[in-house]
């Protein structure tokens, strides 16, 4: 060791400490800002055990995989910070891409994220009566792939799968598809990462499905969440007018968390987003658990709330390319007012505390019974019917079980991803991402109808001790 630097250490004590703090201020600043979201009975709550809200916004800025452009993810999640989010949903991504960036950007903007499973050819169609391993090996990979993010705040099995009428049959595969997914996050040892549904706000089924996915008494055959998209309000309206008092009267006391995973009807507009004050507020905040705001880039279908340019002629040529359908999809975001700010100043307005998940009181919770078809009616599941397994495809009526298929599915309990020899293989379709462009639902009347930080320290300041040390 040199003179000088020796004479350094010995005379600098206060010199190396405000170092040695610099340091390990920047490390701690590294690390992860979220802890993960838990869902207990039916809310969400903190690692901290106060409830958590969500304040959200659908985020899919190109058809494929808007995770994986870190620098365009900074940029978003700075401003998304300043509107007031803590939540992003995410329609696909690609499983096999580096999403480390983009989710430490919004981690440290403080939202969490939400992703649908399924891509643009496991989706569950409704008209092709299947879950097969094809399907299971997609959905896990997605959950492989993003299961280590502490910000990851749920993973949804279906978008919208049941629209129409004649669409109730498919239920059973999308419950039978979160039983398997929820047997393979535990079989892996993953934390409880929840898993759920988002359905259109359809009065004829939506009653009928939010019950029939929660219902049979067995919870490792429930989703562990069930989200609504409704457009029902549209301002200038009211909580009786929107039939949000509709909404409310069959949310009450729900066995799982329930919010609405799409909101923000923009007709005739401009959106005043009022009814956040309804869903934050006394009249709703008991039962529900928040709300995305549909949606962050500016489209043809014009619910954005920024843009990055205006509108423009030129088509992509390539995935990588900034334009999409005549769009800018990158750059800095700029908000588009008075949307914009008006949900700003509505969220910063709204301050929900809940209940504290000491004081939850899980007996309140009201297990749904089965819904039961009816002749020419629209659900036309009868009753607590037995779950497909994996690779069954539907040849009749369901058989009616006093308990759906207590065990999961053999590949989902092994954790195997072998490929599936007796089910359908057939390709399903673009059906999660409707006529709202990159993503959304595919209903087509909006009118109507997300210990290792604590780790990562500990490695760091580990490393920096022994630098010292070396250095001494």
């Amino acid at each position: 060791m040199s003179r000088s630097r020796a004479v350094c250490l010995c005379l600098c004590p206060d010199a190396m400490l405000q170092t040695t703090l610099a340091v390990l201020s920047g490390l701690a600043a590294s690390v992860a800002a979220l802890d993960p979201v838990e869902v207990y009975g039916n809310k969400f709550f903190n690692k901290d055990g106060s409830q958590f809200f969500i304040k959200g916004v659908a985020y899919q800025l190109v058809p494929d995989d808007p995770l994986i452009d870190t620098n365009q993810c900074k940029l978003d999640a700075g401003l998304m910070k300043d509107l007031g989010a803590n939540a992003i949903r995410v329609y696909h991504v690609d499983a096999s891409k580096d999403h480390d960036g983009c989710m430490k950007a919004f981690d440290d903007a403080g939202v969490y994220v939400m992703l649908d499973m399924d891509t643009f050819n496991t989706y569950i169609e409704p008209t092709m009566l299947y879950w097969n391993s094809s399907q299971f090996e997609k959905f896990s990979d997605v959950m492989d792939t993003f299961q280590k993010y502490d910000n990851l705040l749920g993973l949804f099995v279906g978008n919208e799968n049941i629209a129409k009428r004649q669409d109730s049959p498919v239920a059973p595969f999308i419950k039978a598809a979160a039983r398997d997914m929820k047997a393979y996050r535990d079989r892996k040892g993953y934390r409880k990462i929840p898993v759920g549904y988002s359905a259109a706000d359809i009065q004829e089924l939506r009653p009928m499905l939010q019950n029939y996915l929660t219902c049979g008494g067995n919870s490792s055959e429930i989703v562990d969440f069930f989200a609504l998209n409704s457009y029902s309000w549209c301002d200038p309206s009211t909580y009786q007018q929107s039939t949000y008092d509709k909404l409310q009267e069959y949310a009450k006391n729900f066995p799982v968390p329930i919010f609405f995973s799409e909101t923000g009807c923009n007709v005739p507009g401009p959106r005043k987003f009022d009814d956040m004050d309804a869903i934050f507020g006394k009249l709703m905040i008991n039962d529900w658990s928040g709300a995305m705001v549909y949606e962050w880039i500016q489209e043809e279908n014009n619910y954005g709330l920024i843009q990055y340019g205006p509108p423009t002629k030129k088509q992509n040529k390539r995935a990588d390319d900034a334009v999409v359908g005549g769009f800018t999809r990158k750059g800095t975001p700029t908000p588009k007012n008075p949307d914009f700010n008006n949900l700003k100043t509505k969220w910063a307005s709204l301050h929900p505390t809940g209940v504290s998940k000491a004081d939850h009181d899980t007996k309140s919770i009201s297990t749904r019974d089965c819904p039961t078809s009816t002749s020419g009616g629209w659900w036309q599941v009868n009753g607590n019917v037995k779950l497909p397994t994996l690779g069954e495809t539907k040849t009749g009526a369901f058989e009616s079980s006093p308990s759906a298929t207590a065990d999961p599915s053999a590949t989902a309990t092994s954790g195997s991803k072998a490929g599936d020899k007796t089910g359908s293989t057939g390709s399903g379709s673009q059906s999660s991402s409707g006529p709202k462009a990159t993503g959304g639902s595919g209903s087509n009347d909006k009118q109507n109808s997300a210990d290792r930080p604590l780790a990562l320290f500990g490695a760091s300041f580990a490393a920096l001790v022994l630098s010292l040390a070396i250095l001494l």
